[in-house]
C-alpha cells in the first residue's frame, strides 16, 4: 500500500507499506535486486512529484491513501510470493531513503522524537535521505537531503550455470554475473562432482570468464555443477546446484511403444521419453514396422495412425538425439479392440508399515482377449466417500507411500484395455501402524552416584498413539577416543542402575524409545561421573623364569600415594585356572613345581580400605624344555598295531609291544629305548614295537624310557612277559564216506607236536572264486559235508589251534562225490487187455545231467523161486502175453543210469512188486482187472507178505506160550 507524504510538493517522498510475510523487492541503479521483508515501511522518492508503478502480480491490487487525513496510517495489500519481483521503475536519483525508515503512528507527538524499525539497505548501490514529521493531519516540512555511502560486501549468490553446449565428451557452460554489492568481481569458481553423484564437490575452473567448456567427460553421463563468485571483500555463497548430461545418454534399445488404443483400422501409440535425457536434449522418435515401413517420425510422445491394417502386425520404435540414434525396441504386435476385461481378482495388502504398504492382486480371470492390461488402484481415506487414483499402470503391485500413521484406507481395483474399463473390485481396508516414539529426555541421576554404580532416570517421549508400550534403550559410551557405545539398559521402565563402572571415570550416557514400528530418535546425551573408589591397575608383573621347576615373579609399588594395604598375586596356567598364591606387602614372591615347558601366566591386584582394585594386564611366561617323563601303559598285545609289517607274527618267537606317549616337556620325541636283558633295543618316534627271534615259551623283562632333544627320561617300570609254545602242525585229512551229495572227512594227530584236548580244527573248502572259506571249526575230528553236488571234486585244507597259536595249514587235499543213482519207482500198474496178455506200465524220470535213463521189468509167476528180466530199455511200458491161466504172478521194475563219461550203468532199487492172476471166470477177471488198477489196494507188496508172515508167526508163539503156561 502506498502512502503519499507531501503531496503538494514538486519532490514527493513516497512510503510503501511492507505488511508481515510481505516481500518488497526494488532494483538498484546497476540492475541487482533488493528484497525487504515485511513488516516495514520503506520511504521512496519521486522527483517529478507523480506515483512510480508498483508492479503486483496478477490478481494483487496495491491501494494508496493520503498521510493528511485523521488517524493512524494502515492499509491492506495481498502478500507478495518471495520468488516474485516488484519493480518500481524511477527517474533520476534512486529514491530509496538511507538504511533506516519510519513507520507512521499516531502516538508521534514530538518532531525530535527517536525513530523506530530500523531496516538493512543494499551494500554500497548510493543513497539521498530526508524525512519529515506528520502527526494526525499535520504534516511539517521536509528535510534536506543528505547523500550517503554503504560499504561493499561479497558479491550476492550466482545464478545456476546454463548449459550452452554439449557433446559426447565435453559441456559448454556459461552464467551470468551476480550483484557485487560495491566492489569489482575478480574470479568465478566452478565445482563439479566428477560425476560420482556423492555430493562431495571438487574445483574445476577458477578465473574472470563466465563461461567454460569441461572436457574429457564419459558419454552419458550425469554431471552436477555449482558456481560461485569472488571480489576483494570475500567469496559468494555457491549456486543452487544443476545437473547437465553428456550426450549419448539414449540407451542402446530404446522400450517399446505402448498401445493406448485400437479400433478396426487405427491405433494409438505412445511412449515415454527416456531418463536419462535432459529436458534440454532435443529427442525425435521414430515409429515402423518390422518391415522398415515407416508410420511417425517427430517429437510426439503420443501418435494415431488410421487407414492401416495393424491386427497382429509388429511395430518398433527408435529413439534419436543429433547424429546418434538407438537400435530398434522390442516389437509391439497390435490387435484389433478387445472387450471389455473383468475386475483383478485376490487383492492382498502385505508389508504394512506406519507410512506405506503393498498392494498386489492376480490377473482378471476374464481378460477381455487382451493380454496388455493396466490396473487402477484407487484409495479413499477413513469414513471420505471420494476415491483417488492412486496408481495406473502394467505392475501388479504397488507401494503406497507417503500415508498417514494409525489411518485407516479402503482400496479397490479396476483393470483397462483398449476395450475399455473394468468394474471395480470389492473395498479393501488397510490400517497403516503407528509411527516409531518420538525423543525422550535426557537421563537424570537419582541419589548419589557411588563408585562402581549409578541410578538414572528419564522422561519418555510426548504423549501420542506412539508412545504407548514403548520400550527404552539406554547406551553408555566411555569418554576415551574409539570408544564404542554399548546398550546398558533395555526395557519398559524409564528408571535403571548401571553397575560395573570404574571408579572416578566419566561417561556418556543417551536413550531412545522403540515401539512396534521401530526405535526412536537418541536424546541428548550426558555426561556423569563416578565417585572415587579402590586403587588403580596395578602395573603387569615380572617373570623371571630360573629352571624348569621354578620362577621369581617382581612387582612395583605404586606411587600414587593411595595406601595399599596389601598385594595379591594369582597364578595359573590359563586365565580360568588362575589361584591367589601370595597375598601380602612384599613386591617379590618365588613360585617353585613347575612343569616343563608349559605356558603359565599370572596377575595382580592392589587393595585398599575402599576395596580391591582391577587387575593388571595378564602376563605370560613359558618354563624352558626337560627330558621326557616317565612312560607309562607299557603292556603287551595279543596282534599288532601296525599293520604295515610284511613279516608274519609268531607270538611263539615275537612281543608285540605297546605304551602311552608320554609328556615330551617342550622337546619334540626322538625315539624309544626298550632293554630286553642286558641288550638295549632303539625304535623311532612310534607307540608300538615288534620283538622278533626270541625264544618259544620263554620269560623276558623289559623296560622302556623315551629320549628327546634334551637327553633320555627314565625307565618305566619293569614289564614281565613270556612267549607262547609253537603252535601245533595240522593233521593228515581223509576222506572216511563219500557219497553223490555228502563227504565225510575225518582227521587224526599231528606228527610233529602232541595235541592236547583244548586243540581247535579249523577246516577250510575252496569256493567257487577259489577262495578257501571256512566250514568247521571245533574240536571234533570227524566232519560231514551234505548238499554237495554229484561227481564234482571239493578242495580242502586243515589247520590245527591251541593256546599257543595258530598253526599252520595243511597241504591241499582233493575229494570227489560219487554220482547219484536212479530213483526207487512206485510199483507198477497191470492193465488187462484180451486174452491172457496184460499191459505193465510205470513212471518215467527225466535225464539225470544228460545221463539217460533206461528200464529194466522182472516177473515172478506160479512156482518160481527167483525174478525173471522180461524187458530192458527206455519205454516206460510192456506188454505181457502167454500167460497162464490160474496163475499168481508179480511184476517188479528198476532204473538204470546210463553214465555218458565212464559208460557205467548205475541201477537203483527195485520198486515194490505188483501182484495179479489169470482166471477164467469173466467175472472173476473183471474184479481181478479192477484190482490191479489200484496199485496200493488188494494187490501186496513184497514188504506187506513179509510183515504179514512175521505178524502170523508172533501171533502163533503168543498163542503156544499161553497155552503152556496154562497147562
Amino acid at each position: 500500500m502506498h502512502h503519499v507524504i507531501n503531496g503538494d510538493a514538486p519532490q514527493q517522498v513516497i512510503l510503501v507499506q511492507v505488511n508481515p510475510g510481505e516481500t518488497f523487492t526494488i532494483r538498484t541503479e546497476d540492475g541487482a535486486l533488493q528484497c525487504i521483508q515485511g513488516p516495514a515501511e520503506v520511504p521512496m522518492m519521486s522527483p517529478n512529484g507523480s506515483i512510480p508503478p508498483i508492479h503486483v502480480p496478477p490478481g494483487y491490487v496495491s491501494q494508496v491513501t493520503g498521510r493528511n487525513g485523521s488517524g493512524p496510517c494502515v492499509g491492506v495489500a495481498k502478500p507478495l510470493s518471495h520468488n516474485e519481483d516488484v519493480i518500481s521503475p524511477l527517474i533520476g536519483e534512486y529514491p530509496f531513503l538511507g538504511n533506516t525508515f519510519t513507520k507512521c503512528d499516531s502516538s508521534m507527538q514530538q518532531p525530535n522524537k527517536q525513530l523506530n524499525n530500523r531496516h538493512k539497505i543494499p551494500s554500497y548501490g548510493k543513497y539521498k535521505v530526508v524525512y519529515s514529521t506528520v502527526c494526525n493531519s499535520v504534516k511539517g516540512p521536509s528535510s534536506d537531503a543528505r547523500a550517503f555511502t554503504t560499504h561493499s560486501d561479497p558479491p550476492d549468490t550466482p545464478l545456476p550455470p546454463r548449459l550452452s553446449h554439449r557433446t559426447k565428451s565435453s559441456l559448454t557452460l556459461q552464467w551470468k554475473p551476480p550483484a557485487d554489492n560495491g566492489s569489482k568481481i575478480t574470479n568465478y569458481v566452478l565445482e563439479w562432482d566428477e560425476g560420482k553423484k556423492n555430493s562431495i564437490f571438487r574445483e574445476y575452473y577458477v578465473g574472470h570468464q563466465r563461461h567454460c567448456k569441461v572436457m574429457r567427460l564419459c558419454p552419458a553421463v550425469g554431471y552436477t555443477f555449482r558456481v560461485a563468485a569472488l571480489n576483494d571483500i570475500g567469496t559468494s555463497g555457491f549456486s543452487t546446484e544443476v545437473l547437465f548430461y553428456t550426450t549419448g545418454s539414449l540407451p542402446q534399445t530404446s522400450l517399446p511403444p505402448r498401445l493406448v488404443q485400437t479400433g478396426p483400422s487405427w491405433v494409438t501409440l505412445e511412449w515415454t521419453r527416456p531418463n536419462s535425457c535432459s529436458t534440454e536434449e532435443v529427442v525425435t522418435y521414430t515409429l515402423e514396422m518390422q518391415d522398415e515401413t515407416k508410420l511417425y517420425g517427430g517429437m510426439l510422445h503420443l501418435v494415431w495412425s488410421s487407414n492401416i491394417s495393424l491386427n497382429c502386425r509388429p511395430l518398433q520404435l527408435i529413439i534419436c538425439s543429433g547424429e546418434w540414434c538407438s537400435a530398434p525396441s522390442s516389437l509391439l504386435v497390435c490387435k484389433t479392440t478387445p472387450d471389455r476385461p473383468g475386475p483383478p481378482v485376490n487383492p492382498a495388502v502385505n508389508t504394512v508399515t506406519y507410512h506405506s504398504f503393498c498392494v498386489t492382486w492376480e490377473p482378471p480371470q476374464d481378460d477381455g482377449g487382451s493380454g496388455d492390461l493396466t490396473y487402477v488402484l484407487e484409495i479413499s481415506e477413513g469414513n471420505s466417500e471420494g476415491w483417488a487414483t492412486l496408481y495406473r499402470g502394467p505392475e501388479r503391485k504397488h507401494l503406497c507411500e507417503d500415508r498417514k500413521p494409525a489411518t485407516s484406507y479402503s482400496l479397490r481395483l479396476s483393470c483397462v484395455n483398449v476395450g475399455g474399463q473394468s468394474q471395480c473390485s470389492d473395498d479393501l481396508t488397510v490400517c497403516t501402524h503407528i509411527p516409531p516414539p518420538g525423543r525422550c529426555q535426557p537421563p537424570s541421576i537419582v541419589g548419589n552416584v557411588k563408585h562402581r554404580e549409578m541410578t538414572l532416570q528419564w522422561d519418555g517421549p510426548l504423549c501420542g498413539e506412539e508412545s504407548e508400550n514403548v520400550e527404552f534403550s539406554l547406551e553408555m559410551c566411555a569418554m576415551e577416543e574409539g570408544s564404542e557405545p554399548t546398550e546398558v539398559y533395555c526395557g519398559c521402565k524409564a528408571e535403571c542402575t548401571v553397575g560395573n563402572l570404574l571408579p572416578g571415570t566419566t561417561y556418556r550416557f543417551q536413550v531412545r524409545a522403540a515401539n512396534s514400528a521401530g526405535y526412536g530418535p537418541y536424546s541428548e546425551s550426558v555426561e556423569i561421573s563416578t565417585a572415587a573408589g579402590p586403587p588403580g591397575q596395578c602395573s603387569p608383573p615380572a617373570i623371571n623364569v630360573t629352571s624348569h621347576t621354578c620362577a621369581e615373579v617382581t612387582w612395583e609399588v605404586k606411587s600414587s600415594g593411595i595406601d595399599i594395604s596389601e598385594y595379591r598375586l594369582d597364578w595359573g596356567r590359563d586365565l580360568d585356572s588362575l589361584e591367589l598364591v601370595y597375598s601380602g606387602t612384599e613386591t617379590y614372591f618365588q613360585i617353585s613345581n613347575l612343569e616343563a615347558s608349559t605356558d603359565y601366566c599370572c596377575r595382580l591386584q592392589a587393595v585398599n580400605q575402599a576395596g580391591a582394585g582391577p587387575y593388571s594386564d595378564l602376563v605370560t611366561c613359558q618354563s624352558p624344555a626337560a627330558a621326557p617323563d616317565v612312560v607309562s601303559g607299557f603292556r603287551l598285545v595279543d596282534h599288532p598295531l601296525n599293520p604295515t609289517e610284511s613279516e608274519p607274527f609268531s607270538h611263539s618267537t615275537s612281543l608285540a609291544l605297546t605304551w602311552d606317549e608320554p609328556h615330551c616337556n617342550g622337546a619334540e620325541m626322538t625315539s624309544y629305548s626298550i632293554s630286553v636283558g642286558d641288550s638295549i633295543i632303539t625304535t623311532g618316534n612310534v607307540t608300538c614295537h615288534i620283538i622278533r627271534d626270541l625264544l618259544p615259551d620263554s620269560e623276558y623283562s623289559l623296560q622302556i624310557r623315551a629320549e628327546n632333544e634334551m637327553g633320555p627320561g627314565p625307565f618305566s617300570q619293569t614289564l614281565t612277559v613270556r612267549t607262547r609254545p609253537l603252535p601245533p602242525s595240522p593233521p593228515r585229512l581223509e576222506c572216511a564216506a563219500v557219497g553223490p551229495q555228502s563227504l565225510k572227512l575225518r582227521w587224526g594227530f599231528s606228527s610233529r607236536s602232541q595235541l592236547t584236548e583244548d586243540t581247535t580244527y579249523v577246516l577250510q573248502m575252496e569256493d567257487r572264486n577259489q577262495r578257501f572259506v571256512v566250514v568247521y571249526r571245533g574240536p571234533s575230528h570227524t566232519f560231514k559235508l551234505q548238499r554237495l553236488s554229484e561227481s564234482s571234486r571239493y578242495r580242502f585244507r586243515i589247520q590245527a589251534v591251541s593256546e599257543a597259536g595258530e598253526g599252520p595249514f595243511s597241504e591241499t587235499y582233493t575229494f570227489c562225490t560219487t554220482k547219484s543213482l536212479p530213483q526207487t519207482l512206485k510199483a507198477p500198474r497191470v492193465v488187462q487187455l484180451e486174452g491172457n496178455a496184460r499191459e505193465v506200465t510205470w513212471e518215467s524220470i527225466p535225464p539225470m545231467r544228460g545221463d539217460r535213463i533206461s528200464y529194466v521189468l522182472q516177473v515172478l509167476g506160479g512156482r518160481e523161486a527167483d525174478y525173471k528180466q522180461v524187458y530192458k530199455g527206455d519205454e516206460t511200458s510192456f506188454q505181457l502175453s502167454g500167460l497162464q491161466w490160474n496163475t499168481d504172478y508179480r511184476v517188479r521194475v528198476f532204473a538204470c543210469r546210463r553214465c555218458a563219461d565212464t559208460l557205467q550203468e548205475l541201477c537203483g532199487s527195485f520198486s515194490p512188486s505188483a501182484h495179479f492172476n489169470l482166471r477164467r471166470s469173466d467175472a472173476t477177471l473183471a474184479v481181478e482187472a479192477d484190482v490191479t488198477r489200484v496199485p496200493m489196494g488188494s494187490t501186496l507188496t513184497d514188504e506187506q507178505f513179509a510183515g504179514l508172515m512175521v505178524f502170523g508167526v508172533a501171533s502163533l508163539s503168543v498163542l503156544m506160550a499161553f497155552l503152556l503156561q496154562v497147562k
